[in-house]
């Protein structure tokens, strides 16, 4: 943890994931940086729309206020300059949110300010940076557009994949080069032997040692695993949870069936997943970051 944050739970998140950046980022594609740079100022005074990632941020900055004390810690880290970032920092007061903390960075990935920050997740539009952030050993995923927003709650609800996410891509290689029953025959010999953590592992950690702080009966955050894997390959999972004493609220053993209907039912405000295809049908019922970690991504880089 970053000196001067404490123990806290530290989100770092880009100006386009936190707002609606859209039209001047089209500025940006289609007339440059200086066009861009003369825009944002020219409308530094117009609030900007929530994003993808708002909703989220709001209910994590929310547990503070819950708690009593500031248990959580949002970063704005931005490819911007500190002058085209102007308008992201009058949108945050204007909304009351309770971010003070930036990093502007010109035009470079913000990467390597997360060890600074002490950072637990990371959250951009820039799929890049997201990566580069997974190859330092951060919990990071891509927002992508397009997701509805659930009902104004209280309750901050969370869900994750299984493989590549939480736990490494060791199992999904096998399934991916040997098939189903390589890959159940595989878990159900090693169902004794602990999963590796995944990118999220130290992410989903902080989660629960916040959700400790609520009373049991009382916690307004729930998390909920929601895997493609079926018996017999979930007992390796449960053991793999109970080994690192983390409790998971929910846990769904899907057997390869569509997630959305239960991300849906589930309420989640945000999903995790590290399959391009499972994060498309996602987003049309949650809010969705695609994790581009593991075997499933490799051809991508």
């Amino acid at each position: 943890m970053g000196k001067g944050l404490g123990d806290k739970l530290v989100l770092a998140i880009s100006s386009r994931a936190l707002f609606d950046l859209d039209e001047s980022h089209r500025v940006y594609e289609a007339e440059g940086i200086e066009a861009y740079r003369q825009y944002q100022i020219e409308h530094e005074d117009e609030v900007l729309e929530p994003g993808d990632a708002y909703p989220l941020v709001e209910k994590l900055l929310g547990l503070n206020e819950q708690l009593g004390q500031p248990r959580v810690e949002v970063i704005l880290v931005s490819r911007n300059s500190a002058d085209t970032g102007l308008r992201a920092f009058n949108s945050i007061q204007h909304y009351g949110l309770g971010i003070s903390r930036a990093a502007f960075v010109g035009g470079r990935s913000p990467e390597p300010y997360l060890r600074a920050f002490g950072c637990h997740l990371f959250l951009s539009t820039h799929a890049d940076d997201v990566r580069r952030a997974l190859q330092s050993g951060f919990a990071s995923a891509t927002i992508l557009s397009g997701g509805p927003r659930r009902a104004a709650s209280n309750e901050l609800r969370i869900a994750f994949d299984g493989d590549a996410v939480l736990f490494s891509d060791h199992s999904e290689r096998i399934y991916q080069t040997g098939g189903l029953e390589a890959f159940q025959a595989h878990e159900r010999d090693s169902a004794r032997e602990p999963l590796d953590g995944g990118p999220f592992k130290p992410f989903l950690s902080a989660l629960n040692r916040l959700q400790q702080e609520f009373p049991p009966d009382a916690c307004p955050i729930r998390t909920a695993l929601v895997t493609a894997r079926s018996a017999p390959a979930h007992e390796r999972v449960i053991r793999t949870l109970r080994e690192w004493d983390i409790r998971l609220d929910e846990s769904f053993f899907l057997g390869g069936l569509e997630k959305a209907s239960i991300l849906e039912t589930f309420g989640a405000d945000v999903f995790f997943d590290d399959q391009a295809g499972h994060c498309e049908k996602a987003r049309d019922v949650v809010a969705t970051g695609h994790v581009p970690h593991g075997v499933s991504n490799e051809s991508q880089l």
